[in-house]
């Protein structure tokens, strides 16, 4: 071949190519690290969900026979409704204390930023020893928040003894943890507002109400859902404080799917049955997360 058919070649070839050559041997490592650590476990999940297999005895493959117990499968429907009741609580309540703690410590008083330190500090302490202090105070006879409702005349609670209040009651620690969380995502939007909109709506004599609803809550709305975002993730994930203050009861009312899976892996050790417990979990977060994405991009940048 000529030379001048080699250059006409090298030529014809697109531009991006070209550019992309000499990136390859950096992408090729991060595409076996993916594949090693991601793409091949997950692949794995998937076979084992359709075999049947206990520890101990041979994989038997059964098909699609899994989710079909699974389908049937009371507790399991039970894990999936307790799961959904425990994040939407878990997100919700956090947003709007979340929130409102934003709005007092974007002012300006004295001691702010101590008080601010002193809010956030929940966040530095790890889930598990912040579920046993809470297992202390939940105890019925001995635990710290049944006197401090003696104190106002108010009955004492069984908290997360009762089928009826224990998923409230470990809310109230999710509360305690994340509403710091989320304060910061909204003093972050809060700090980034203009001034203009609220000089202008003193101007024409709006309440601080109508300047919330009308300006500040539309500005801060994509910081919000970034925060809702977050916290539903984390809020389904959500397995150290469960485990540690309730163990899923009693009985079973505060099994949620994490629960579950775990009883079924490593209490009952039903290999095939927790992968597919695996993999529903991870088809329903696949259909939250194009909801939430969708609700991100109908919440528009300022």
């Amino acid at each position: 071949m000529a030379d001048t058919d080699i250059v006409a070649t090298r030529a014809d070839r697109p531009a991006g190519d070209r550019r992309l050559r000499p990136y390859l041997g950096f992408i090729w490592p991060a595409l076996l690290v993916c594949t090693a650590v991601i793409i091949f476990p997950w692949l794995f999940t998937v076979w084992m969900s359709l075999n049947d297999w206990h520890i101990g005895s041979d994989r038997t493959f059964v098909g699609l026979e899994n989710y079909i117990k699974l389908a049937t499968d009371r507790r399991f429907l039970e894990a999936i409704g307790h799961t959904f009741y425990f994040t939407v609580l878990a997100v919700f309540l956090p947003l709007v204390l979340g929130t409102l703690s934003a709005l007092v410590f974007h002012r300006k008083f004295r001691g702010r930023g101590f008080f601010r330190t002193l809010f956030i500090m929940p966040m530095m302490a790890t889930p598990v020893a912040v579920s046993l202090v809470w297992t202390m105070m939940f105890h019925p006879q001995l635990g710290v928040l049944n006197y401090l409702m003696s104190l106002v005349g108010l009955p004492p609670s069984q908290w997360v003894f009762s089928t009826g209040t224990v998923i409230p009651s470990l809310v109230l620690v999710e509360i305690w943890l994340w509403t710091p969380f989320v304060m910061i995502i909204v003093l972050g939007g809060l700090a980034s507002l203009p001034n203009e909109p609220y000089e202008a709506a003193l101007i024409d004599g709006a309440t601080q109400w109508q300047m919330f609803w009308n300006i500040t809550y539309p500005l801060v709305l994509p910081f919000l859902v970034v925060a809702m975002i977050i916290r539903t993730i984390d809020a389904l994930k959500a397995f150290e404080t469960i485990w540690v203050i309730s163990n899923g009861g009693p009985g079973t009312a505060s099994e949620t799917l994490n629960i579950y899976l775990y009883a079924q892996a490593f209490s009952y050790n039903q290999v095939g049955t927790a992968s597919a417990v695996v993999v529903v979990f991870f088809a329903i977060i696949v259909a939250l997360s194009l909801v939430l994405l969708w609700t991100r991009q109908k919440a528009k940048w300022a």
